[in-house]
């Protein structure tokens, strides 16, 4: 049982009139309930959480304490939470949450969250939410799960406000007025010819500021775009940051409108290009802090080998010149500075290119005009940190010869990395390789490796 400052605690959280969110008391509140037994005070602290905050929550706690939330409180998690949830848990909270609950969440969803609910489960979890829907929504679920993954016919949601192209103003919005049902969101009204193929969008606000006579074809959007169902998802949110578009008719092969997507949908696809992007720079995979040691060990285990056969790679380089790093031990002191140098400026370079490739700012019009301000960023670079090192040479251990040496290998060293970070991902691009994932492991493999052979390669013949 809580005692009297746990009791008195909670009945804060539970009075305060200041927005609800998720901190640490309220997560520490809802343990101590939960530890408790107590189903109806951990519904009282969840309840005024948005399905973000609850999402969060259970992703915060560990699988013992989420299995027992949801048995205990299965009623707190409708559909919305669980479209909130991280797919790395989302399978376990599914298979403890009680069928009857499970049902009634998935049944208020429009059809884009149920398919991006259920399309990464298993086949007989898949079965038991198609199995709660009505059978409309279940065909329009699982005609979105016969697209390509990741395409836009998954993407889409299948609810759609359409009118003929010669209906008037009036007749749309009488037409509106006695739908019994209307999509969550929309943005547009879609106007389709009597083939049911979109010619064009009319806003809701010019819907509603023209006359009731006003043709719907008078008024539709001057941008108008269709998406084709098969098109890859990171181009549909391309299309949508690049056109500003807040909804896109989804065709089939034939032209006939089939669903919609709209801004919110197309911006969480950008964010998730953004972040995956960012993981497979830093060779992660698509981790989360919710997945299990196991999982996350098989995710970044591959490239720190690949990593290590690299580091083999620069390291044979270095053994060839043992004679010299013998001889002249300020090499030894002053290599780790060139390679880190062509390391950090190749990063540079790669993320830039990397972020331009998939925004398609960087394309083959523009790709040599990139190449050559590349290299001529790390030639001018390359100078001036030649310079530095150049009298750091001199100053540190009294040799000019060691310090023109470590100026050239600087500025060789820079000029490739500026150019290998540039040109190794369009040539992953090219092959079909994500140049997020594979460039990092080649790019500083180049530069270490071109790093000590130019600085202990050029030592070796001038200073010997």
């Amino acid at each position: 049982m809580l005692d009297d400052h746990d009791e008195s605690e909670v009945h804060d959280l539970l009075s305060t009139e200041e927005e609800a969110v998720l901190d640490n008391r309220r997560v520490s509140a809802v343990r101590l309930a939960l530890a408790a037994g107590d189903a109806v005070r951990v519904a009282r602290l969840l309840e005024p959480l948005h399905a973000a905050d609850i999402a969060d929550f259970l992703e915060q706690i560990d699988a013992g304490e989420r299995r027992e939330i949801l048995l205990l409180t299965p009623a707190c998690f409708d559909g919305e939470v669980l479209t909130e949830l991280d797919e790395s848990i989302r399978e376990d909270v599914i298979e403890f949450l009680p069928s009857k609950f499970l049902k009634e969440a998935v049944r208020d969803l429009e059809s884009d969250d149920v398919v991006d609910l259920i399309e990464d489960l298993e086949d007989a979890q898949q079965n038991v939410i198609l199995q709660a829907l009505d059978g409309a929504d279940r065909a329009a679920v699982e005609q979105s799960l016969s697209y390509p993954e990741y395409s836009a016919g998954r993407l889409m949601q299948r609810e759609v406000v359409s009118a003929p192209e010669h209906w008037t103003v009036g007749q749309a919005i009488d037409f509106l007025r006695a739908a019994e049902y209307l999509p969550e969101q929309f943005y547009h009204v879609t106007l389709v010819d009597p083939r049911m193929r979109p010619v064009g969008n009319v806003t809701l606000g010019r819907l509603m500021g023209s006359p009731r006579a006003t043709l719907l074809a008078d008024i539709q959007e001057d941008t108008f775009r269709t998406i084709p169902a098969t098109t890859e998802q990171g181009d549909v949110a391309y299309a949508f940051n690049q056109y500003h578009l807040i909804s896109a008719p989804v065709v089939d092969d034939d032209g006939r409108l089939v669903g919609m997507i709209t801004i919110d949908d197309a911006m969480i696809v950008l964010d998730e290009e953004h972040e995956e992007d960012i993981l497979l720079l830093a060779g992660v995979g698509e981790g989360s802090l919710s997945d299990r040691v196991v999982e996350t060990t098989k995710q970044r285990l591959p490239w720190l080998a690949v990593n290590l056969l690299t580091a083999i790679l620069a390291s044979l380089v270095i053994a060839q010149f043992e004679d010299a790093i013998g001889t002249v031990v300020a090499l030894a002191v002053l290599m780790p500075i060139v390679a880190s140098m062509g390391g950090n400026a190749g990063t540079q370079s790669l993320t830039v290119a990397v972020r331009a490739l998939a925004t398609k700012d960087l394309t083959g019009s523009n790709v040599w005009r990139v190449i050559r301000r590349e290299a001529l960023v790390g030639v001018i670079n390359g100078v001036t940190f030649a310079l530095i090192m150049a009298i750091v040479g001199m100053v540190w251990f009294g040799s000019p010869v060691l310090g023109g040496v470590i100026a050239v290998a600087m500025v060789v060293n820079l000029v490739v990395a500026a150019l290998a970070g540039t040109v190794i991902p369009i040539i992953m691009e090219r092959v079909g390789v994500d140049p997020a994932l594979a460039s990092g492991t080649f790019v500083t493999t180049v530069t270490d490796v071109v790093g000590f052979f130019a600085f202990l390669g050029l030592a070796s013949a001038v200073m010997l």
